[in-house]
């Protein structure tokens, strides 16, 4: 692998990071309540973290935005279930490619830590993702869904703003801030950011129950 002398600090960063991960791969940190955590409207979460790339994504090539405009039109026309998921791995699979091997290694990592439950960790490894290759999406978004798990929802709700700036299609993104704002009590907008979630993905799980409830909430029933 050829490093650049400004990627050279971030490895030794990594490597930090990886000492405090002894066997985050293969055990799971305990649950820990939550610091400062805003009032649930809630009790129970449909879902329990804006939708996230399947653990295996396909091998890709092309042009990336050519790539996301044709996929996008065959995750609307996907006949079933299985074909849309298929489409939707490639699209994951766009969005997190990256031309440099030390994001990639970052957000290796990172996985490796949120997997472990180890945030703080996650975290300051994306902090140096989105600081090294800020037009980098999942970056972003990777950190929005560590801030909503941590119940940072003004944070996540920064994060979200970066990633949709870049990409408005980010099904993920738009279901996170559904998420966020119904977790506020803000209903209307979040029966909006899910619409708009099914709208470019129609095969998102539990979404659809979720624009059903919030719809009948918000507008009421149809007489």
């Amino acid at each position: 692998m050829v490093l650049t002398f400004l990627a050279r600090p971030l490895l030794r960063f990594i490597a930090v990071c990886a000492v405090s991960l002894p066997f985050a791969a293969y055990a799971q940190a305990p649950d820990a309540p939550p610091k400062n955590a805003p009032p649930k409207h809630h009790l129970e979460k449909p879902l329990e973290q804006p939708p996230t790339p399947p653990a295996k994504l396909p091998r890709v090539a092309g042009d990336q935005t050519r790539g996301l405009d044709f996929l996008f039109g065959a995750l609307k026309a996907a006949p079933d279930e299985a074909s849309a998921k298929h489409v939707e791995a490639r699209i994951w699979a766009l969005w997190t490619q990256t031309s440099s091997d030390t994001t990639a290694l970052l957000m290796a990592r990172s996985k490796v830590a949120m997997d472990a439950k180890q945030f703080d960790v996650a975290v300051k490894l994306l902090d140096a993702v989105v600081k090294l290759r800020p037009d980098y999406i999942e970056g972003w978004n990777r950190r929005a869904t560590i801030y909503y798990l941590q119940n940072e929802y003004a944070r996540s709700l920064g994060d979200i703003e970066q990633v949709l700036s870049r990409e408005p299609r980010h099904f993920g993104a738009l279901a996170g801030l559904g998420m966020i704002m119904q977790e506020l009590g803000d209903d209307k907008r979040a029966l909006d950011a899910f619409r708009k979630a099914l709208a470019i993905n129609p095969h998102l799980e539990k979404v659809p129950d979720l624009v059903k409830t919030l719809t009948e909430k918000v507008e009421g029933r149809d007489i």
